[in-house]
């Protein structure tokens, strides 16, 4: 009998450890090239979507423009601003690699970090005043965040929608707080540094890097916004 009970123990001890290995498989190798191939097919469907002929796009009023009301419905930005679950824009950050690019998705939802970069429906466009808010994986799918804790005030974070590039330059150093902290994605949010409306960038991902306890907070605001038939901006032309 102690026979039989020891090798069930074995036999359970042989076949957990083996479960462990390819869950570890799964979430280290298969979700980091699931999320390649659908963060590439995303940019390279965006990028043939941008060579069609298209009509010209009045810039969003800038954080340099005198505040007060913004003009017409960019005030209030549409919750159905961009098409859900597909690639409207591109996110450079070189902080995190001089050949970093990522797909920003509309939606923060399972499938869209799986294929790119979240924005959270119903805060604002890119360039837009008010807060465009972003949140990406830190580990798996990709880890497109893994180095956010490496951000820095200063840092140009760049954003291309096939019209315009929107430069933002970062404020502070990561933020560490609660996923209950929603305030975070105000259009002002209280603990940005900021105090009257402009547009904002916020940037946001799980903290530890394993875990989702807690979450990292970047914020910055909109420094310039150039035609992208003038080329990339200087921090990204060399």
């Amino acid at each position: 009998m102690g026979r039989l009970v020891a090798r069930t123990l074995v036999e359970l001890c042989i076949t957990v450890g083996a479960l462990i290995v390819l869950l570890t498989c799964y979430l280290l190798f298969w979700t980091d090239l699931a999320a390649d191939q659908a963060m590439a097919g995303e940019l390279s469907r965006l990028q043939q979507q941008w060579d069609q002929p298209r009509t010209t796009v009045a810039p969003a009023p800038s954080a340099s423009a005198p505040i007060g009301p913004a003009p017409g419905p960019s005030a209030t930005p549409s919750a159905l601003a961009y098409p859900p679950d597909q690639a409207f824009a591109v996110l450079y950050i070189p902080r995190f690699g001089r050949d970093w690019k990522k797909p920003i998705i509309e939606g923060t939802g399972v499938t869209d970090l799986q294929k790119g970069i979240g924005h959270y429906t119903g805060t604002a466009e890119p360039g837009q005043v008010g807060n465009f808010a972003l949140a990406g994986h830190r580990r798996t799918w990709g880890n497109p965040f893994n180095d956010f804790p490496l951000l820095r005030p200063g840092d140009r974070i760049y954003v291309d929608d096939g019209h315009f590039w929107y430069v933002y330059r970062l404020d502070r150093t990561p933020l560490r707080t609660l996923p209950t902290d929603i305030g975070v994605l105000d259009p002002v949010p209280p603990e940005s540094g900021y105090t009257r409306p402009g547009s904002y960038l916020t940037l946001t991902t799980c903290d530890p890097a394993w875990g989702h306890s807690h979450r990292l907070i970047e914020w910055g605001r909109l420094v310039s916004t150039t035609p992208v038939s003038a080329g990339p901006p200087r921090g990204l032309s060399g």
